[in-house]
């Protein structure tokens, strides 16, 4: 099969990384910026998308320095509501079926928002999304690794207690250099021991220790990047014996740093050693660009074919944070659509 950017489109996806707060439209950032008389970079919806992309960062620290242009209009119910909206009818027009969205709540309570407020908002918005478009949409809830471990903790706690707002997971993001995830363990065993799945941030901005901490300190269910995972052929090896999901993102990761470009990045090795790989976005916007993009990139760059994409496609299912049942009904469901492509195409 030729893999053209709409037979990629058209593939079912799951997306299990992608945050909130760099997945606007740069015209919603533009009109929210009006609506609450605030500057941006640029007055163009054209310009100011292509002044978000990160192509200038050294690192992970210089990439995420764009994420307070974004959340200077991320700090009310409507807006939040608005941007969870959009971003799940993106995602529905990219041909995924189902998404995980992330965020921080703790940095979208500047202007007086209570942490529960910012989740309900952003449920609503996906709630709306999933009526009208039918895209499942649920919510990961991020602490950072550079706040006080009680804040993670409290993080921990929302996201637990906020299950029937579509909080399905916990995570750890922020800089990874210098701020290891071992500081935040009680938020993770409070999570764990509630039910509660696990992610975490790691093997991005530092190196393979960092995702070592993450799976055998932390004990998370799926790991964040896992970028520099190579560099530990042992872990490696544990990691694809125990069937712990990694969430590649390769464009962000040739932005951060993490990879060199897209042709070495690991995700190729990953897949050949039999790693659960499954590709992500992590930031539409900051990293211009889409799911089927991402995928485009695995086809031309590291030369992917379709049964493995549509392998990593299914993948994405089967690693989600649903319950078993709601999984295995998607996995069905995309596999049927996959076999019907493969079929229309013979």
């Amino acid at each position: 099969m030729t893999l053209t950017r709409d037979l990629l489109r058209r593939l079912p996806k799951a997306e299990l990384h992608c945050h909130l707060d760099g997945s606007l439209r740069a015209a919603t950032l533009l009109d929210l910026a009006r609506e609450y008389s605030l500057d941006m970079p640029r007055v163009d919806p054209e310009a100011l998308r292509e002044h978000m992309i990160v192509r200038d960062a050294r690192n992970l620290e210089d990439y995420l320095e764009r994420f307070e242009i974004t959340l200077s209009v991320m700090q009310r119910a409507e807006a939040l509501e608005r941007i969870a909206f959009e971003l799940a009818e993106d995602a529905h027009r990219d041909g995924v079926l189902y998404l995980e969205t992330r965020f921080a709540p703790v940095l979208n309570t500047r202007q007086g928002l209570s942490l529960e407020g910012v989740v309900h908002a952003v449920s609503r918005g996906l709630t709306r999304a999933e009526e009208q478009y039918g895209i499942i949409s649920r919510i990961i809830i991020c602490a950072l690794r550079h706040l006080d471990p009680a804040v993670s903790l409290e993080l921990a706690q929302l996201a637990v207690a906020l299950r029937e707002q579509g909080v399905i997971g916990f995570d750890l993001a922020g800089g990874e250099s210098g701020n290891p995830a071992s500081r935040h363990v009680r938020a993770f065993e409070y999570a764990r021991v509630n039910d509660m799945a696990c992610t975490c941030h790691a093997g991005e901005g530092d190196g393979a220790a960092s995702v070592r901490e993450a799976v055998h300190t932390c004990n998370v269910h799926r790991i964040g990047h896992g970028t520099r995972l190579f560099e530990d052929r042992a872990l490696m090896d544990y990691v694809n014996d125990h069937r712990i999901p990694i969430e590649i993102c390769i464009s962000s990761n040739v932005q951060t740093r993490a990879a060199s470009s897209y042709e070495s990045h690991p995700v190729r090795q990953y897949f050949d050693h039999g790693l659960n790989v499954v590709l992500n976005t992590d930031n539409r916007l900051m990293s211009g660009t889409t799911l089927t993009d991402e995928y485009y990139h695995a086809a031309r760059q590291l030369d992917f074919t379709w049964d493995e994409l549509s392998a990593i496609a299914l993948n994405g299912f089967a690693s989600a944070f649903l319950p078993w049942p709601e999984r295995s009904r998607l996995i069905d469901r995309a596999g049927s659509l996959i076999e019907t492509m493969r079929t229309e195409a013979a």
